[in-house]
């Protein structure tokens, strides 16, 4: 389960560094699936170190091969996760786009 949290968070990070809509677009497609994997087994992230994993979707997501579709701004993020693990599981849901926005204010920008 760790590797489907990990892969959430990394779309969330891709949708955000993505200046075009299109590209952006796709990469809440995969966040969405992430995130239903998750739901479908909440216990299952009972535990898991939530900012390590954002450590690791970070370095995923600003892999050079993308560089050249990021373009949204420059953005310095956060070492410490913008999300709390239960939010992914808790009732009622998680917004993708708002959760795409969240990463995109947690970052500096230069």
């Amino acid at each position: 389960m760790s590797r489907t949290v990990r892969t959430l968070l990394a779309n969330l990070v891709k949708a955000a560094l993505m200046s075009e809509d299109r590209a952006s677009a796709l990469w809440r497609e995969e966040a969405a699936q992430a995130l239903a994997s998750v739901r479908a087994s909440p216990q299952a992230v009972e535990g898991l170190k939530i900012d390590g994993l954002w450590s690791l979707a970070v370095r995923e997501a600003e892999a050079p091969d993308l560089r050249a579709e990021e373009g949204q701004v420059s953005f310095t993020l956060p070492v410490g996760c913008p999300f709390a693990l239960g939010e992914f599981v808790a009732p009622g849901g998680f917004d993708i786009d708002a959760g795409v926005e969240r990463v995109r204010k947690s970052a500096a920008t230069g």
